[in-house]
């Protein structure tokens, strides 16, 4: 038998609880030795390095599409408290950081949510999309990895046919963070554009890139195991030079998350 947490039993005491947990949270952060990255600046820097864009409204939730609609506000939202920030070296780049100001910029709608391995509608709902994108942006830079947590179950297949499997990049603020650290000598700077239909996601730097990176699937498979269906796959990094040829190739990790729709 599953033991229930307090919370699932008593759940009028779930705002006390986020907010005790994100009190401790940031006070451990202001308090540890990394310097985040807090400056921005219209100003931009004269090298893109890294473009990404994705389409914001998945017609394939099976939710209603109000949702969706609503995840494109809230992603308008989000990407303020951090468009244009500034990475400079020896500084960590913190989504939760950056985003605990956003309620001087407007008010939330009901969007999608993973909550106790359901879909569900909530304020604030889809702005997982942007750390997403976010990831898979930063994959491709000399940047480092210092936190990232991948969705351990799917409920909404992805939008685009081409769509890489497992970069994504979960977040649940005062618990679950994606953070990058500038460990280079080089600033980077990161913009959020929308146009109709895309997010885009561009990092821009003071020195240009002299190489390439390519972040690609392989090993993709569907497996069933105790009566449920997993999703299997290896996320590989391939580093390429001005000519094409690949000079150095990495298998990053295997993601293996649970599959909850047809």
């Amino acid at each position: 038998m599953t033991r229930k947490r307090i919370t699932e039993i008593c759940p009028f005491l779930i705002p006390i609880r986020s907010w005790q947990r994100n009190l401790f949270y940031y006070l451990g952060m202001f308090l540890d030795q990394n310097k985040y990255a807090t400056k921005i600046k219209e100003e931009l820097l004269p090298y893109e390095i890294v473009r990404e864009k994705e389409k914001m409204i998945n017609e394939k939730s099976g939710f209603a599409i109000q949702y969706q609609k609503n995840k494109v506000h809230n992603l308008k939202i989000i990407s303020k408290t951090m468009d244009h920030i500034y990475i400079h070296p020896g500084e960590t780049f913190s989504f939760c950081y950056l985003s605990r100001k956003d309620k001087k910029y407007g008010k939330y709608k009901e969007g999608l949510v993973l909550l106790n391995g359901k879909t569900v509608p909530k304020k604030g709902g889809g702005v997982c999309q942007l750390s997403n994108l976010l990831y898979c942006a930063f994959l491709k830079t000399p940047l480092t990895i210092v936190e990232r947590h991948g969705h351990k179950i799917k409920t909404i297949p992805n939008s685009g046919v081409n769509a890489l499997e497992g970069v994504d990049a979960t977040i649940i603020s005062g618990w679950k963070d994606l953070k990058i650290r500038n460990d280079t000598k080089n600033i980077y700077q990161i913009v959020i554009t929308f146009e109709t239909e895309f997010m885009i996601v561009s990092i821009y730097s003071n020195k240009k890139q002299t190489f390439k990176v390519k972040i690609k699937n392989e090993n993709l498979e569907y497996l069933v195991q105790d009566g449920k269906k997993w999703e299997s796959v290896d996320v590989i990094k391939e580093i390429v030079d001005k000519k094409g040829k690949i000079i150095e190739k990495q298998r990053l990790y295997t993601e293996k998350v649970e599959i909850q729709y047809s």
